[in-house]
């Protein structure tokens, strides 16, 4: 590799102000598309490229008036008319994209390190990271804030129904989902040690991301390098062995910075009081007292993660009777339990669960939401460790119930080092006995002919991928019979 032209958070500090036109390489990202978007509302001249532009991120580009092209159609005469490149982690190492950027004599960075460095770093930044939740609290945390009269900032690396997935606010709070993932090929360590964090939210912390961590000591490293230089105020989930290790390793050390916990296992709670297809009761602890909410969200995950931000919001001031006011209608992110349509009047969710905890909580909350419904689970494997075998028996454990399970087996092998892949015959086999039925479906065609078979006035189709489920969301079936 040649790195001459990287440059770094505190290289890029120091021209801050100096750097003026901005070249995005692989801008229709769903996290380059929002930084892209928060540097043109910054001031900045911002153009991009990419393979292919694809709604919604293609249109939000467009909307904001950032001029894309065709990397095909790109010269490299013109790219010397930027400062900078800012690359996404979507190229890889030793590609011929990656050559070109590193030969064309023109300084290049990450997106994190340009967005902490130019951006966040002179506003108050909250970062909300975890192994669960990230996208989902970001988005209750700007709409809280918006409700109490705020206008905070925001970065969800999700889509957003009628807005765009960023903004920048008026600086007095920005939330920003603050991704574990590495930043680029050229800088392998997390998003949000770059994000120039005054309050860190941690939602969760297990083991993911196999394909570039080897055990969740390795993640907590990516914390530790952060804690000592968080500035205000610290909010961890208790209920999660690694974010509890983190919180009693640091406290000690930072006294002076407000602390703060919860858990469903914890005192503070929350602690669910009734639950149905309205929504939800609960109670937490603040200040010792125990206060009362009403949410229209439904699902253990969503009520810890409200429950974040309602903390949060009462550790800055907030009075408890404005936040359970403006908790009580609460919208998600797309791919969320998200009702996608109906078929012969059976109703197709999608969501992004892929994490075997993830997956099992989204069918519970399913479960409540849509009482009576004969429920069929599919199940893409899709991320690197999805693929392999490192949850081979948490995703039997998470899938067992009384529903129908099919399984879509993945199209390419996992790419974690050393791990076989997850075993689909194993896992329906292991299934079998404690579900209605498990099968495995190898391809499009297949799914979509069960669907066919299956689909009745009362059946659910709950539909979890952070993939596509083999092509089924972009399939001529949903085009035309999805409605």
């Amino acid at each position: 590799m040649n790195l001459t032209n990287m440059l770094d958070y505190n290289s890029l500090r120091k021209l801050k102000g100096k750097i003026k036109n901005i070249f995005f390489y692989r801008i229709c990202g769903t996290g380059m598309g929002a930084c892209a978007c928060l540097l043109k509302e910054s001031g900045y001249n911002i153009e991009g490229g990419d393979n292919f532009f694809a709604p919604p991120m293609s249109d939000y580009l467009k909307k904001t008036g950032i001029a894309c092209h065709k990397l095909s159609e790109i010269s490299d005469k013109y790219l010397e008319k930027f400062d900078l490149i800012v690359v996404g982690n979507v190229v890889p190492k030793n590609s011929d994209d990656a050559t070109r950027i590193e030969n064309d004599n023109i300084p290049f960075a990450s997106f994190p390190s340009v967005l902490g460095a130019f951006v966040l770093n002179d506003i108050n930044t909250v970062g909300i990271a975890g192994t669960h939740g990230k996208t989902t609290t970001t988005y209750f945390m700007a709409q809280l804030f918006e409700k109490l009269g705020m206008n905070p900032g925001y970065f969800v690396g999700g889509v957003i129904e009628g807005r765009a997935p960023s903004s920048l606010g008026d600086g007095n709070y920005f939330f920003i989902e603050s991704d574990e993932y590495d930043s680029a090929y050229f800088e392998k360590i997390s998003k949000f040690r770059m994000y120039s964090l005054n309050h860190l939210i941690l939602t969760s912390l297990e083991f993911d991301h196999a394909d570039i961590y080897n055990n969740v000591e390795d993640i907590k490293d990516q914390f530790r390098a952060i804690f000592p230089d968080i500035t205000k105020s610290y909010l961890i989930n208790h209920d999660y062995v690694a974010a509890k290790e983190l919180w009693d390793e640091f406290k000690k050390t930072g006294t002076e910075k407000k602390w703060f916990h919860y858990g469903e296992k914890t005192d503070i709670g929350p602690e669910i009081i009734t639950a149905d297809k309205t929504g939800t009761t609960f109670s937490l602890v603040l200040n010792g007292n125990k206060e009362t909410f009403f949410t229209s969200l439904i699902g253990l995950h969503n009520i810890l993660n409200i429950s974040t931000c309602i903390i949060f919001a009462h550790s800055e001031g907030f009075s408890v009777d404005k936040i359970g006011t403006a908790v009580k209608n609460m919208e998600m992110v797309k791919r969320r339990q998200e009702e996608r349509g109906y078929f012969k009047g059976a109703l197709f969710v999608d969501d992004f669960a892929h994490h075997p905890r993830a997956v099992a909580l989204t069918i519970d909350a399913v479960k409540i939401k849509y009482p009576g419904k004969d429920i069929h689970i599919v199940i893409e494997p899709h991320s690197s460790t999805a693929r392999s075998n490192i949850f081979q028996k948490e995703f039997a454990d998470s899938l067992r119930g009384d529903h129908c399970v099919i399984v879509v087996k993945p199209s390419k092998s996992t790419t974690v080092k050393d791990c076989s892949n997850l075993d689909c015959n194993k896992l329906v086999n292991d299934l079998r006995g404690d579900v209605k039925i498990a099968i495995i479906i190898d391809n499009q065609n297949e799914l979509v002919e069960y669907f066919k078979l299956e689909s009745k006035e009362n059946s659910l189709f709950l539909i979890l991928s952070n993939g596509t489920c083999a092509g089924f969301w972009q399939s001529d079936f949903v085009r035309k019979f999805l409605s």
